[in-house]
Order: C-alpha cells, then structure tokens, then sequence
C-alpha cells in the first residue's frame, strides 16, 4: 500500500471548489456570495445546507454536519481520507504522486488492515472458485442460476462458492503467506485450522466503503442436521449488530428514492437489486438494533420493512420496532402474501407488479399493528384493552408530537376510542419515562448545582462564587474561535493575533477545562513554533475530526449581510465590522480569559479561610489569606473597568 505525497495532497486541495464538488450530489442555489441546497444527510423540505466558496466549506444548520470538499466526500461516498483524495484526483484529473512506504510502516498498515486483507483474498478466491472450477459452475453457479441471477449480478454482489472438503481456502492462503492465526481471528479458519465454511455458496458482507467484513454460506444439502446458513463468528471488523447486507451497493440508491426497503435475506436482496429495486436492504435474520437504523437513517428516514412470515412471526417482529420510532424514522410494513418472500414474489408477479405492489401495498406501521391485533382481539374486551396499551405503548416511543397526534386519530377511528383517552394515556408513559431520566440527571447534577456555604460576616461577600459559573466553556470556545478565523492576521507591526494571544495566555494554558481547546492551542504553538502560518485551512483539515468541527462549527453562520448593506451605507458606529473587529476581540478575550483565573483563585482562598474559621485556627493565617482575598478583588476590579463590566456580588 502506497501514501499519496504531501505535494499531490496540497495540489488537489489548490484544485477544488467545494461548491463543484457539493453540486455533483445536490442541487445548488446561489443566494448571495454563498449556494444553498437540501441537505444530502438528512431529509428536509426547506434547504438549510450552505456552501462557501470563499470559506471553501459546506454547512447544514439542520442536522450539523459540515466540513471542506474531502470532507464532504468522505461523509457522501463514505470513503476514507486517502479514497476521497483519490476520488477528487480522477475527478480534476491529477495525476498523483505515490510514495512507498517503509518496512515498518508497511508492517503496521498490513497488522491494521489484515482482517480486511485477509477476507478480501477470500472474496477474491471463492468468487474464482464458482467460475473457475469444474465443481463451483455445476453447483455454485448453477444454483444461483437456477434463481435467476446474471452474471454481471453475481459479480457485483462477489458471490462464490467454497469447497473445502480438504481445507482448500486455508491451504492456499496459507501457501500464499497469510497467516493461520489471522485466518482464524477473521472467521475463515477453525481452530482445528479447517475450512470454517465448507460447501457452501458464499455471500461477501461488506461495509458502507465495500471492504468485506465477513461471510454469510448458504448449504445446498439436504441433509436436515446441516445448517441452512452459517454466517462468519463475531470478530474485531464483524459485528452482527451494527450491519446490513448490501448497504454497499444500496446506498446510492436510498439516498436517490428517500426510501428504503428491509428485507430478511440475502437473495432478496440481491433479486430485487437485479430488478432494478436497489434500494434495499437485510438484517439477515437478526432482529433491528440501534446501530442497523442508524445506518440507515444517514441516507434516508424512511423505511418499509417487508415480511414474509406467519401471523406469530409477524407479532413478535412488530415488538422491537419502537426502536425505529424511537430513532424519529418513518416506519411502514408491508406483508408478502401467500406465504411466499420477495425473492419468490417477484418472480411470480414480474417487476412491474411487484413494483405497483410496493408503492400501493406499504402501510404505516401504527397502523398495520392496529389492524392486525384487531383481529385477534375482535369483541373480547379484555383483549381490546390490551391492544389498546400495546398501541399506546409503541405510540408513546414517536418523539414528534405531532407526529404523534395524527396516529392517535388515526388508531381512535379504527379503534371506536375516544382521542383524548389516547392522548392521557399515551402522556402518562411519556411522562414517566421523562421523570425516570429526570431522576437519573438529578442523581449525577447535585453535587454540581450546589451552592458554596456563606463565609461568616464580616468579610466581603463577593468572595462566594457559584458552582453554575465554573467551566465557563464559552471563554475558551471564543479563544479558539478568534484563533481559528483570525489567528494570522497582523494585530501590531510583526505579530499576529495568535502569537499575542499565546504569549499573553503562555501561564494560562492550564487553566483549560476543555480538552479539545486545549488541544488547539497546542496545534498553534506547534505551527508558530515550525514558521508556518496559522491559517483556517490547518482546523479545518486537521487529522482530528473533532478539530475539524469545531472549525467549520465557529466559522459557519446561517446568516450573511443584505445585498443592500454596502449600497445603503449602512455600518455600525460603535465598533468596526465583525469580521475586521478581530484585535478588540483578541484583546478582550484574555482579558476575559484572565478575570476567570482570579475568580477560580479567590474561590480557592475562600475554601482555605473558611477551613481557618471552622477549626478556629491562627489568626495570622487567617489575615494573611484575606490580604490575598483583598489583591485578587482588587485585580479583577482592574480587568472589570478595563472590559466596561460589571462584576456581580
């Protein structure tokens, strides 16, 4: 594996135009020196994602997220940093620059990377296995035949086919250099060292960058005491839990539809893709987690499921969909009727119906578990009781209210039950879960909330400073602001805002409560320190997604001037512009920076002269302390009228 030079890294961020980028994915509007658009991460009606030219930065005040042009496609085309340097360098036609890397650094990227390396030398072997050998075509590749699959869908989807009557997989990989213990810790090698999937047609799992993560195999025995489908044991790449099959494939395509479809298996899925349904996808057999409707919602918040099941299956499915409610997504159900799956469905009725079929068929899911516990319930009233607590239960895990309100009219019609009964009931749950979460915050925030005793008279109050007024995170969040946009800029004759703020703060750096500002001052001093200069561009890019954030996070603004702002002449009297107001910001913000220091000094020393108070201790001592409680009033009184502020008793 080879490392793109810094040289062709620099070159193709001097290339790019964010706003090209972002347009090749969502349609742009220029509204004023910036372009606006529907966000691409989620759904909206009303656009709240904004692109800057002149920033070189995308940002969505709607769900957050932002970033520069890499970013942007690493987030769209989940890639990572070096696939999405690579995508923009086809992109504007740069030709890369390829640096080889050391031994070690080899040795380190292969120990990083061997349980993708390993199961894609796998993908790769079963895949040759189906096409390649006389027993693959005339049982692999005639099964999937058989179903209906093409060629160019089996080799989109990396089907194969694996023998392994005499370990074949492990014999070869082993010949080839890879190594038994990493065979086994990927899941392809027993710990007897034998093949773990043995005559079985093979289904590749990947993830939302297409490496494959494991192994789904299908036996085509009939042998009863042999498992239908054998899937790869948990590893450190391969969590059950957290993936869907065919995410890969099916991205695109759920971002485009806004919509997607759950399926159970893997030939349903790979089916309906073949018929140009691609936005669609499985849980394989597990139940939904939080983790599988997440990774849906970041392309759509709509999703119906299919199922093919009885009437129990059905029910006891429905049961763990609140969590998808829970998630804010759009939930409907469809049944496959006559007990067939979508697979057999679909081949039955053609695409074409089976598409009308989808659209007209889908129910909300409020509504498809009302009608089918009202069939069981029928007129027993105690089971209508009991549906109706089901109903309100599920109902109650919607966060929209109003949301909410139309199932709740909804369910009252079908139920002949009165809308406010719904609405108290459904409450009373909302309630107790709040109070219960309430309770819990409570329990970790005493402590925190707790005012400190009153000294006794006699000594000036103002020495008592609130617990609520610690932290005080917003002084070191408009640190780094004022760094970030206007670190290189000259604030006297040969020096910068930054390096004012870092000699004036050089004792203070400390005093930080946040990690993260703490961490980007230290970027400033390391770039100072190498005689580069601190441009925006170094948060923005920073290797630290948490860096990168924040920096599009306090350079960001849903808000621009009037076009008419400038032609009116219209300007603020009583300060410059604030994008030129940068060196009273600058200096202000140490100032601000250091009245917090003397605060957390005088509250220390109260702490030390009430413990004197308490234990009677030396008078001398006591005085002492209240000379140094008289200096730190006596500074931050200097900074206060300096700053214009008033400092609260």
């Amino acid at each position: 594996m080879s490392y793109i030079s810094d040289k062709s890294v620099q070159q193709i961020y001097d290339t790019i135009k964010v706003e090209e980028v972002v347009g090749d994915f969502v349609h742009l509007k220029r509204r004023g020196i910036n372009h606006i658009g529907l966000c691409p991460f989620h759904h909206e009606k009303t656009p709240s994602f904004n692109v800057s030219a002149v920033k070189g930065i995308f940002k969505c005040f709607g769900c957050g997220e932002g970033g520069d042009a890499v970013q942007f496609v690493m987030k769209i085309e989940n890639l990572s940093y070096p696939e999405s340097l690579r995508w923009l360098a086809k992109k504007y036609n740069i030709q890369l620059e390829e640096i080889a890397p050391s031994a070690e650094a080899m040795e380190k990227q292969q120990a990083a990377d061997s349980l993708y390396i390993v199961n894609a030398f796998a993908q790769e072997y079963f895949l040759a296995q189906l096409f390649d050998t006389d027993y693959g075509r005339s049982i692999g590749l005639q099964y999937f035949k058989e179903r209906g699959l093409r060629e160019e869908t089996i080799r989109r989807f990396g089907l194969g086919y694996s023998n392994g009557i005499n370990s074949d997989l492990v014999q070869t990989a082993t010949g080839k250099g890879y190594k038994l213990e990493i065979m086994q810790s990927a899941g392809l090698a027993s710990t007897a060292g034998k093949d773990f999937f043995r005559q079985r047609v093979m289904f590749p799992i990947h993830n939302l960058s297409g490496k494959v993560l494991g192994f789904g195999g299908r036996t085509l025995s009939s042998d009863k005491k042999t498992p239908k489908y054998l899937n790869t044991p948990e590893s450190e790449i391969y969590h059950k839990s957290k993936i869907l099959y065919g995410i890969s494939q099916a991205k695109k395509a759920i971002l485009q539809e806004n919509m997607c479809y759950m399926v159970e298996g893997y030939m349903d899925v790979i089916t309906l893709s073949q018929a140009g349904i691609e936005n669609v996808v499985a849980s394989s057999g597990t139940s939904l987690t939080v983790g599988q409707i997440q990774l849906v919602k970041r392309f759509s918040p709509n999703i119906t499921i299919l199922y093919d099941g009885d009437a129990a299956g059905i029910k006891a499915a429905l049961r763990g969909l609140e969590l998808v409610l829970e998630q804010d997504m759009n939930v409907k159900v469809l049944l496959i009727p006559n007990g067939e799956d979508p697979d057999s469905y679909l081949q039955k009725v053609g695409v074409s119906a089976f598409r009308e079929f989808l659209q007209k068929e889908a129910v909300d899911f409020i509504l498809f578990k009302t009608r089918l516990l009202l069939k069981d319930a029928k007129d027993d009233p105690m089971k209508r009781a009991e549906l109706i607590k089901d109903l309100v239960e599920s109902i109650a895990h919607i966060p929209e209210t109003l949301k909410r309100s139309v199932y709740v009219k909804q369910c009252s019609e079908l139920m002949d039950i009165g809308e406010q009964i719904l609405h108290n009931e459904i409450n009373k749950r909302i309630a107790a879960r709040l109070k219960k979460n309430l309770e819990t915050e409570s329990k970790n925030e005493q402590l925190d909330n707790d005012l400190p005793a009153p000294i006794e008279p006699g000594l000036d109050e103002t020495f008592s400073i609130p617990e609520k007024r610690r932290g005080h995170e917003f002084l070191e969040k408009d640190i780094a602001r004022i760094l970030i946009m206007f670190g290189n800029r000259e604030l006297a004759p040969k020096e910068t805002v930054a390096e004012y703020i870092l000699i004036n703060m050089s004792e203070l750096i400390d005093e930080f409560d946040s990690p993260l500002f703490a961490e980007l001052v230290e970027i400033c001093i390391e770039t100072l320190s190498a005689g580069k200069e601190l441009k925006s561009e170094i948060f923005i890019q920073h290797k630290n997604p948490k860096i990168s954030e924040l920096a599009v996070n306090v350079i960001s603004t849903p808000y621009e001037y009037s076009a008419n702002w400038e032609k009116l002449n219209v300007f603020l009297s009583s300060q410059k512009m604030p994008e030129e107001n940068h060196v009273a910001d600058a200096k202000s913000g140490i100032l601000r920076f250091k009245l917090r220091k003397i605060e957390r000094l005088m509250e220390k020393n109260q702490q030390e002269i009430k413990k004197i108070q308490e234990a009677s201790g030396e008078i001398e001592d006591l005085i002492k302390l209240i000379k140094v409680q008289q200096k730190l009033i006596n500074m931050r009184g200097e900074i206060a009228r300096e700053q214009n502020i008033v400092v609260l008793k």
